[in-house]
Order: C-alpha cells, then structure tokens, then sequence
C-alpha cells in the first residue's frame, strides 16, 4: 500500500537528515529562502523531515491508523485513480497548508518549520468525509468521540491557537490541511457531501 511507501520514505529521508544538518537545512521550510533564493522545492521537501523522533513517531502512527483507510475508500470512489490521487493529496497539502507560513513569514530569514502535519491532517480529514461517525480515541481519554465532533474541535482549536500564535506548533499547516483533505475528493465527486451530511444526520 502507497501509505506504506510513504511513511518508509519519511522515515528514511528524516532518520538520514538528523545525522546531517547541512542536509537538513536546505530540506526545512523557509519562506525567506523560498522567495528570496526560488528555492520552491522545500513546499515540498520539509514534509519529509521531523524535529525529532516524537515528531516523527506521532505524524507516521497517524498517517498509518487514517492513511490506510483513505486508500481504501479512495479504491472504492476512484477506482484505478486512487493511488495517483493519494499521493497528489499528500504532495498538494504539504504544499497548501504551508501557504498562510509563507506568506506571513516570507521576508523573516530565521522562521523554519519541519513535519508531515498538514499532509497528515489532510489525510485524517479525508477520513473524516468518508466516515464521519468512525470514533476517534484521545489520549487518555477512553472514550472515542465521532469523527466528525473531533474534526470541529480540532479545528477550533487550531484556529485559536494559530490566532495566539504562544507556541512553536504549526496550527496553521493543520488547520488548512484539514480544510484541504476535506475538500479535495469533494473535487472529484461532490456528492461525497451530501452523503456526509446524510451520515452526520443520523447522529442526531
């Protein structure tokens, strides 16, 4: 499965650059450089390399647990699309979650961010579309919470946390891959909404 393609080659590519600084500097994601040097590969690049090996571990154990799934339905959707469509999403949400950085930070030399989380967050969302009453499970909390309750937390919360700006957490980069990971099969087959609604409907 292409999930799997995928978190092996984030691990590897991440695994290699922390043993290489120099290596991770020119993958990392800054808009100083983007604009100033063209350097437009890190859109793209910084996906693939992590703080550290939580980061990492996190991003990857959550791409595995909804990233699977969304191969599935996309299989089922998309047919002999799926796989090409997948890893489009992936690539075009790293680079779309990284746009309001960039353009915030396009002129500061010393902003840099790292991590799959925008890809990540689109692929969770994607789940969320397909099933929005799947129960996510929260750390400590032993109770799941339907898919879709989760996804208007989460993204709440992002919200606010991107407005305080108190952290060093990319909540922009979630916020809109989720926004992107939502949409992007709505794309292809918007009538995936109306059975989302129909779903969400039933909860109730």
């Amino acid at each position: 499965m292409v999930t799997y393609l995928i978190i092996a080659a984030v691990s590897l590519v991440t695994i290699s650059a922390f043993s290489n600084r120099e290596v991770y500097n020119k993958l990392m994601f800054n808009p100083y450089q983007i604009k100033h040097s063209n350097q437009w590969y890190r859109f793209i690049s910084h996906a693939f390399i992590h703080a550290n090996w939580e980061h990492l571990i996190f991003n990857m154990l959550t791409l595995y647990f909804f990233g699977v799934f969304v191969e599935s339905a996309f299989a089922l959707h998309f047919g002999s699309k799926a796989i090409p469509m997948y890893i489009t999403e992936f690539l075009l949400a790293s680079i779309v979650s990284s746009i309001p950085s960039f353009l915030k930070h396009k002129d500061n030399y010393a902003y840099n961010a790292v991590g799959a989380s925008g890809a990540v967050s689109a692929i969770l969302y994607t789940s969320i579309l397909f099933e929005p009453l799947n129960k996510i499970y929260l750390f400590f909390i032993p109770i799941g919470i339907p898919a879709f309750v989760f996804g208007i937390i989460y993204l709440a919360y992002s919200a606010y946390m991107s407005k305080r700006n108190a952290d060093n957490i990319g909540h922009d980069a979630h916020f809109w891959g989720a926004v992107f990971g939502f949409a992007f099969p709505l794309i292809f087959k918007p009538n995936l909404l109306e059975n989302f609604i129909n779903i969400v409907k039933e909860y109730f």
